[in-house]
Parts: structure tokens; C-alpha cells; sequence
């Protein structure tokens, strides 16, 4: 079964090298590190709603999409000299062997706390700052999310869900006060929005999971009232807005 799976691997390689060589395609050879970017991003929010949906054909379809990726970025790589998609493969591999003494070496760590603190004490040795690793690019909702739990290791926290709270509620004094003077609105507002990610992290909830259902269950209530402005041959803009509001509440309902 080994052999075989390195087989598969080996297989993706190969394909990408001929896409990537002089008679492949035009259009894979184009392609750099930066133009891959949009293509890793959408790959990886299509992994995300395949687990969301919890449908597993789906699921392994656009895991192959997102491995296509990192393949690609791989192959480019190698064609600078670089590294090559077998670099990647072992570092990560040598990584998870270094980071896990409890599973490859005589270390005991019996909770995921233990882990996590043993990791940080990895990234300590390896003179990287706490918030190393947390990726700039990510949503921001999710790094807010990523920067509470990762100091609240150290004990950079609140005491409790209710303080924090306190902290959303002082923030929305501070924005009505920035809005009445005309300035640092957009950093008030970011700083709200930073005390819900921590309040929701301590409720034991993903701020960017949370938003996603609102995003979804907003989408599935507006869908309503398009259809009815499209049963009554109307556009939106000429659909009377306390029909939109009647129709709201009803699929609230």
C-alpha cells in the first residue's frame, strides 16, 4: 500500500513537469508563484466547504485540487533550483518527527495542552516569536481568532468569556465616539470586531465558522425575497422595501 501511494505521488510529479516542460501547456507554463496565489486560495476555501457539507466525494476531489497546488508551486520551484516537491514532502515529515517525541521518541505528553505547550517551547529554541506562523494573509477574522489562542497560552488572557464581553462593550462606547468626532473609525471598528473574535474564541466558537453560518443564513433568507420579486416580474430595486422586510421575517420563521 506504501509503494503504491508513493506511486500516486510520484505520478502528480511527473504530470506537472510535463504540463510545466517546453512542448506542455502554454498556460501552466505561464504561471508563476504569484498568479497561483488566487487558485491556492479558492482551492482551499472549496476544501473547506466540502467539510462544511460534510460530503466526502466532494471532499477528495478538491483535496486532489488543493495537493494540484502545491505540486505547482513545487515544480517552480524546482525550476529555479529551489527545492523540489520531495524537499517539501521531507521537510514537513522531518518537522512532524521532531515535533512529536511522544509518538516517535520515549517523551510523555498525555493532553493537547501538553502538546501545545511543548511546541511553543519548540518555537522557542528555534528563536521564533509567539505569533510566528500566523499567517498575515489569512482572514482577518481568523487571525484575531489565531493571535487570542496563541497568547493565551502564556497567560495573556482574560480571566473569563464575561470580561471580554466588557472589552466589545467598551469598544462600541469608544466607536460612537469616534464617529461623533469624525475620526479612528476604522480602528475602532477593528478593534470590535478583534474583541468578538476573543469573545467568541473563549465561548469555545470559530469567529470565521460563526460569520460563515450568518453569511449562509443571510443568503438563504435574501434568496426569498428575490424570488418573490421574480414571481411578481419586478426588480429588486422596484420591490417596495417593506415587502422585503415582510418577507425577512417570514422565512425567520
Amino acid at each position: 500500500m506504501e509503494n503504491k501511494n508513493c506511486q500516486a505521488f510520484c505520478r502528480l510529479i511527473k504530470i506537472m513537469e510535463k504540463l510545466r516542460a517546453p512542448d506542455g501547456c502554454p498556460w501552466d507554463r505561464k504561471q508563476t508563484e504569484k498568479s497561483l496565489i488566487k487558485y491556492l486560495l479558492e482551492e482551499t476555501y472549496e476544501v473547506i466547504e466540502a467539510i462544511e457539507d460534510e460530503n466526502p466525494e466532494k471532499l477528495k476531489e478538491e483535496l486532489g485540487d488543493l495537493l494540484l497546488q502545491i505540486i505547482f508551486l513545487s515544480q517552480i520551484a524546482k525550476e529555479k533550483g529551489f527545492f523540489t516537491a520531495e524537499d517539501v514532502a521531507n521537510t514537513i515529515s522531518d518537522k512532524l518527527i521532531f515535533r512529536h517525541p511522544h509518538v516517535f521518541g520515549n517523551k510523555k505528553l498525555e493532553t493537547p495542552d501538553e502538546v501545545l505547550k511543548h511546541w511553543d517551547s519548540f518555537k522557542k529554541k528555534e528563536k521564533k516569536r509567539l505569533l510566528d506562523g500566523i499567517p498575515k494573509s489569512s482572514p482577518a477574522l481568523l487571525e484575531a481568532y489565531a493571535i487570542g489562542e496563541r497568547v493565551s497560552r502564556v497567560g495573556f488572557d482574560w480571566e473569563n468569556p464575561e470580561e471580554a464581553l466588557e472589552k466589545v462593550e467598551e469598544e462600541m462606547e469608544e466607536l460612537k465616539k469616534a464617529l461623533a468626532e469624525k475620526k479612528g473609525v476604522e480602528e475602532e471598528i477593528g478593534d470590535i470586531l478583534f474583541s468578538v473574535a476573543n469573545v467568541a474564541r473563549l465561548y469555545g466558537i470559530n469567529p470565521e465558522e460563526a460569520l460563515k453560518l450568518t453569511n449562509k443564513k443571510f443568503r438563504e433568507r435574501f434568496d426569498k425575497i428575490e424570488e418573490e420579486a421574480d414571481k411578481q416580474g419586478k426588480n429588486l430595486t422596484e420591490f417596495p422595501r417593506e415587502k422585503m422586510e415582510e418577507i425577512w421575517e417570514s422565512s425567520k420563521k
